[in-house]
Order: C-alpha cells, then structure tokens, then sequence
C-alpha cells in the first residue's frame, strides 16, 4: 500500500505503474488522503468517484496513463464548477471539456482529480479569492504562490500530484514556477488550442502545466499541440505547431 504520494515527476512514476511497483489507484488514494491532511488549500473541488473509475481504467502504456492531475479551475470540465475563481459564478457548472484538458485525460491518460485554485478570472498575480480564500505556498505556510495558476504549483510543489494543468497571460505559469521551485513554462501563443469555446482576447493567453522536471513539461505540451480547430481560430496546426505545409 502507498502510503504518501509520489514526490519525483510524473513520467518516474509512470515508469514505477509499468514495472508494477505501484499502482495507479493506490497512487490516487495517498493524493486524496494527502489533500485531505493538506493545510495548503489549493483544491476548490474534488471529484473522488470519477477518479476512482480512471484509475480502475487507467491505461499506463500512455504517457501520463494513470498519474493523478489536477486541472486548475479556469479550466473546463463537463459537470465540474465553472466558476473563473469569482463568487460572481460560484455556481456555474461546466457544460463541455476543455480540448487541452480532454486531450491530458483522454491522450496522455492523466487522471484528473479535481480543480486547483486560481486568482480571481486570472487576473492577477496572487493566490488569494474571496470564493476560495488563501492559497499557501508549500515553501512557507502564509506566503503567496504568485498566481494566476497558483494551486496547481501548490499542489505539485506540495506533492499532493505530480501533474497539473495551468495557463499564462502575464506570467500566470513562470510566476507561480519561480515561487514554488516548479518549471513554468509559456510556450508559443497558438500552440495549445483553447478551444471549443476559445475567446478572442486577451490574446496572450497560453495553456499549459506546472510540472517537476523539462520532461513532463515538454511531452505533456506535445501531446496537447493544437489540432484543426474550427472554434478557435488562432490555434496553429500541423508539425510542430507550424501551419500546413510551414515549418
């Protein structure tokens, strides 16, 4: 039985479910237990039943195929709160999956256990909402994580997951990454798609993960590179991002 989560990156612990060292739904319990005995307050909403079926399900011959995920809540999920971090949506639920996330869960096999907190519509650079109160900096208890993807470096920086979803605008990943001593990386604008419901503007905003190492960064990013997207126009398709027939 395991009893913490796992505290090396994602792609390790992939490679531990495939040698049959763990287990995906052992790895998931000692997440949730490890959120539950958590002071960090970087998860808004926990999803225990779903999990539980992925983990069940999971398929580790993929990259991510069993690793606990948290998605962060200006994400979406079908059925999962919607909120954008803001009391002014507290009870909006999503009604379609995000075609990042999905393709997290559905290609890469990420388990998605729930949302991590965010700054209020990420519009800021802290960890603190009146819908969700303080997010804590695993570093230091009562010091900010920066925002806005502050509970997904919250909680892989805490080692409650190995893996979470993010996006930056205006240092939305790279700041929370330098405050928890996690990669925060902003790729090429375009290279993720935000669709199906993409909006037009601001149009710096970029998705992508807060993650322990450059490896689960980049192979989560390749496997999350946009597709032809009709809803989201400034999607760039083809190799490596670039469009048909462009390198």
């Amino acid at each position: 039985m395991t009893d913490t989560p796992w505290l090396d990156d994602a792609c390790s612990l992939v490679e531990a479910f495939r040698k049959g060292e763990r287990s995906p739904a052992e790895e998931l319990a000692a997440s949730f237990d490890a959120v539950e005995r958590s002071d960090l307050n970087c998860f808004s909403f926990l999803d225990r039943d779903r999990a539980e079926a992925a983990a069940k399900a999971a398929d580790v011959s993929k990259p991510f195929g069993g690793v606990p995920f948290g998605v962060k809540e200006l994400d979406q999920i079908q059925g999962w709160p919607d909120t954008q971090a803001s009391l002014l949506f507290a009870d909006r639920v999503a009604k379609y999956t995000g075609h990042a996330v999905g393709r997290a869960i559905d290609i890469g096999g990420a388990v998605p256990i729930g949302l991590t907190t965010a700054s209020e519509f990420g519009g800021l650079n802290v960890s603190v909402t009146k819908l969700n109160g303080v997010t804590h900096n695993p570093w230091r208890h009562g010091r900010t994580c920066g925002g806005s993807s502050c509970g997904s470096a919250s909680a892989v920086a805490g080692g409650l997951v190995s893996l979470a979803s993010g996006g930056d605008g205006g240092g939305s990943l790279r700041i929370p990454g330098g405050y928890t001593g996690l990669l925060g990386f902003k790729g090429t604008y375009g290279r993720t798609t935000r669709g199906p419901a993409a909006y037009s503007r601001p149009g710096t905003v970029v998705l992508g993960n807060m993650a322990r190492s450059v490896r689960d960064a980049a192979l989560l990013r390749r496997r999350l590179r946009s597709r032809p997207d009709r809803p989201d126009r400034a999607a760039l398709v083809g190799h490596l991002g670039g469009r048909p027939g462009h390198p």
